[in-house]
């Protein structure tokens, strides 16, 4: 595995590279926006992790740069700002997680293995477009159309449907949401799941006469067409 690191903080830097080296992975380090936008458009990497607070380029502009220029490699966001909406723009910028300081070696390592088979293996891009029967998400452009219609999301419920759309005929059990698309690794207790896949169903299957997100009693849920 190749990855670049893009990181001004050097003990930050320095903690991460040493890990990843450690478990075998090729390892390149910029220190700033710039360098880490030449290096990730001009060389080739498994996953990128960036954070967001950089000099010059921020770690936001980077990844929404490189998402303009078609370069859909994983990218893990990297900061000491962790609140809800932080996490939001971090995401709705072109990151594919994100992960607040402090945090443990492990967890990155665990992330970024799991971007990186969600990109499909090592060295293949991230797809960038996932459809399933007439139903289209483009993850670059943050877009869902079914059919003609262009389908409007909120963060989670576009989280919610690419989980489900990266599982298409399977059935996807509760826990399989909670910790895919929530990062919950216990069960909260509470109807959220319920209550976003009700509003996914109204925005992707009210009006067709085809209904694509199905319950399966006592299981969990399928998308297939």
């Amino acid at each position: 595995m190749r990855v670049l690191i893009i990181e001004d903080d050097k003990d930050v830097a320095s903690f991460t590279q040493k890990g990843l080296a450690q478990a075998g992975w090729n390892v390149d380090w910029a220190e700033n926006g710039k360098d880490g936008l030449f290096l990730a458009t001009t060389e080739k990497y498994d996953a990128l992790v960036v954070d967001r607070m950089l000099p010059g380029v921020d770690g936001l502009t980077v990844i929404r740069t490189l998402r303009a220029s078609n370069i859909a490699t994983p990218a893990l966001v990297l900061s000491a700002l962790g609140e809800v909406d932080d996490r939001v723009n971090g995401l709705r910028a072109g990151g594919d997680d994100y992960l607040v300081k402090p945090f443990a070696f492990s967890e990155l390592f665990a992330r970024l293995e799991a971007l990186i088979r969600r990109a499909g293996a090592a060295g293949a891009p991230a797809d960038t477009v996932l459809q399933v029967a007439d139903l289209r998400m483009d993850l670059l452009r943050r877009e869902v159309r079914r059919g003609e219609r262009t389908v409007d999301l909120q963060p989670r419920e576009f989280q919610l449907l690419e989980f489900l759309m990266r599982h298409a005929g399977q059935v996807v059990t509760r826990t399989m949401l909670l910790e895919g698309v929530w990062d919950y690794h216990f069960d909260p207790q509470t109807n959220v799941i319920d209550v976003h896949i009700s509003r996914l169903r109204a925005k992707i299957d009210k009006g067709f006469d085809r209904p694509l997100l199905h319950t399966v009693r006592g299981a969990g849920y399928r998308l297939d067409g």
